[in-house]
Parts: structure tokens; sequence; C-alpha cells
């Protein structure tokens, strides 16, 4: 199954290169997402924690987030708390991608901004199908 995912047909290529920010602390997660979000087009920055999240969102200039909830050096929702606090960084989508599955933790995201809320593990073909309705959505408005 994991073959045909990479090597099935690429159906959302965009016409401009989006740039993803990945925070993911898992190591392999945030490799094997990184790598997948490349395949597909995107231009993937990852970090394994929050320390650096605002130098790399000013230097990277990210087009969406990919935040996962439990981080070792900050927690996300006061991460989340922070982006909305801040007018540049809150028009930014941001997906939360955690192990985090009850509908508390989901309420809470989103309350604090989120705009989608995937629960671990990921589907990845409903990974993508929600980035890009989230960039559709985006140009939209």
């Amino acid at each position: 199954m994991t073959a045909q995912l990479l090597t099935g047909d690429r159906q959302f290529e965009s016409q401009q290169v989006r740039r993803i920010l990945l925070i993911e602390d898992n190591d392999v997660n945030r490799m094997f997402l990184s790598d997948y979000l490349s395949y597909f087009g995107y231009d993937v920055h990852s970090l394994s924690g929050g320390s650096a999240f605002f130098s790399t969102v000013e230097k990277f200039q990210p087009d969406l987030m990919l935040l996962d909830l439990k981080l070792p050096d900050i927690d996300g929702y006061s991460l989340l708390k922070q982006i909305q606090q801040k007018p540049d960084l809150s028009k930014i989508p941001v997906i939360v991608v955690s192990a985090f599955a009850f509908k508390a933790d989901k309420e809470r995201a989103m309350d604090l901004g989120a705009r989608r809320y995937i629960v671990k593990p990921v589907n990845l073909t409903d990974l993508i199908l929600t980035i890009e309705e989230e960039f559709t959505c985006r140009h939209i408005i």
C-alpha cells in the first residue's frame, strides 16, 4: 500500500510552489511527512520543537503550518495561542496533526485558531486533500 501511495500519480500539483512548515518532534514521522509532502511538490521546512519557531517563520514564510501538539519544549496549544496573538502569523492556516484523539483536544485547538485537526495515524491521502482544500479555500476568500 505504501508503494502505491509513493508511486501513484501526483494529483495535486500546484502552479506555484507552496511552503509548508512542519512542526513534529518524532524524527521518523517528521522525515516521512516531509518526504511525502516534498514528493507532492511542496517546499517543506521541518522543526522538531517550538524553540526556533518564530525565527523560522520569519525566514521561511510558510503558506501553511502542520503542528503536532505534543512537543518537547513547548505545548502546542501555547504555540497556537502565540500564533493567534500575532496578526501577521494568524493569517497562516494551521493544521493540527496530533495523537490527541479526544473531542475536547480538537475543540481546544480549533478555539485557539487551528483551521483543521487530523488525528494520528495520518491517512496520507486525507492529509494532501486537507492541505489542498485549505489552499483552495484561502484563495477564494
